[in-house]
């Protein structure tokens, strides 16, 4: 997401190239969940969860985009002070068509295209932050569970935080705090949520004491590299525009996923001897992770230098931070999005160029954003457990866990 504009934009023209490319970029995210991450994720679990895996994906996507519809775009983007929207027009009630104002601010992020591209853009955030934390509690927690849990963290977490950074009205927005495309709204909140989410539910059965092998890498190979590819419109797209910071962004995005590719693989070739696919790939996701906030204000040679840190530092929060905190984060969601949600916000405001976005970067106000990312989705993330809990349960009983999600909890299997 672009820097919120500080003034009131008078209203351009509809931009019909601009149009274009918004509409191609929001198709490259929706194709980062759909089937990018699902297939990241589904490849990594056991063969006894694999249709699971893929229908919390699904079910997420068609929940999170109903609740955009009902409430929550105007909580992120309707206008109201710095913590919260617009709650009191439901069912995107105002949105124009044919005008970049109405339900969003009057604070136009995106002033050259139609409200309802603008606002489709984000919903394809705010669908796969939510998915995110799938990773975390793979395998073991109750579909009924993960999709109360969702819905709510959707709205009490999700939507406060990107109004907090994106919306020009937002608190952290107002103290300068950088954000290009969702290094804290998105990886670092999913993250820390996904971390509290694996404390909570506790290991899986087995965890530590017998090999929980991946199903099929190969679909883990190929989601990454959906993710990859729709990197670009997540991080290119939030230019808002088909201009020349869009293509700053591409460019910066392609080269940070190689080197946090190439980073991990060094890191892991040197500690272990052996290169592996699953690093590989996760190298990549990491690189993306971190320069996504940076990608909008930093040249090709910091988003090298970006992605490679991120690389190294993925590996380390995957594996021996894993062991430190004793948390079974299954698909290591916290390693990844949230060790490099957190080191590429904070690199952000040490190597943002202001010949590439216009601004140069605050280490104190991005060291803020991240501290305040942290404290909001962990307590709120214990919150919405402790009372997902208490309503439906959020755990699979010891037998169903063993018996795997996609026969307990969705009557299918893989023959």
């Amino acid at each position: 997401m672009a820097t919120p504009l500080p003034a009131l934009v008078p209203i351009a023209q509809l931009s019909a190239g601009d149009t274009a490319w918004m509409i191609s970029a929001t198709t490259l995210v929706l194709l980062m969940s759909l089937p990018g991450l699902a297939l990241f994720y589904a490849g990594m679990v056991r063969r006894k969860n694999v249709l699971g895996t893929l229908a919390q994906v699904l079910a997420i996507a068609a929940l999170v985009s109903l609740l955009w519809f009902a409430i929550g775009y105007g909580l992120a983007f309707g206008p109201g002070d710095g913590w919260i929207g617009d709650w009191r027009h439901p069912w995107m009630a105002g949105l124009r068509v044919d005008k970049p104002q109405g339900l969003a601010s009057v604070h136009p992020l995106m002033p050259t295209v139609p409200e309802a591209v603008f606002a489709m853009f984000q919903l394809s955030f705010a669908i796969i932050t939510p998915a995110l934390i799938v990773g975390a509690v793979a395998e073991r927690m109750r579909f009924a569970a993960l999709l109360w849990f969702s819905a709510l963290w959707s709205l009490g977490v999700y939507a406060p935080l990107a109004h907090w950074v994106w919306s020009p009205e937002g608190w952290l927005a107002q103290r300068g705090a950088l954000d290009f495309a969702g290094g804290t709204v998105v990886h670092l909140n999913a993250g820390v949520a996904g971390l509290v989410a694996a404390w909570w539910l506790g290991p899986r059965q087995g965890w530590g004491r017998e090999a929980l092998t991946p199903s099929h890498l190969g679909h883990t190979m190929t989601g990454a590299a959906l993710l990859w590819v729709g990197w670009i419109g997540f991080n290119a797209g939030s230019a808002g525009a088909a201009d020349a910071r869009a293509a700053m962004a591409m460019l910066a995005t392609q080269l940070a996923g190689a080197a946090g590719a190439l980073g991990w693989m060094l890191a892991e070739w040197t500690l272990r001897r052996t290169p592996t696919l699953l690093g590989l790939c996760s190298g990549v996701v990491a690189g993306l992770v971190a320069v996504t906030p940076a990608s909008g204000f930093v040249g090709p040679g910091n988003a090298v230098l970006i992605g490679a840190i991120a690389g190294v530092a993925g590996l380390w929060g995957a594996t021996g931070l894993k062991r430190l905190l004793g948390v079974d984060d299954s698909l290591d969601v916290f390693g990844v999005h949230g060790i490099g949600g957190l080191v590429g916000a904070l690199l952000t405001g040490l190597l943002a160029e202001p010949l590439v976005g216009g601004v140069a970067g605050s280490l104190p106000a991005q060291a803020l954003a991240a501290a305040a990312t942290v404290l909001f989705s962990g307590l709120g993330t214990a919150l919405l457990l402790w009372l997902v809990d208490a309503l439906v349960g959020l755990r699979l009983s010891p037998d169903q866990e063993r018996l795997g999600l996609d026969l307990a909890q969705h009557g299918e299997r893989i023959e």
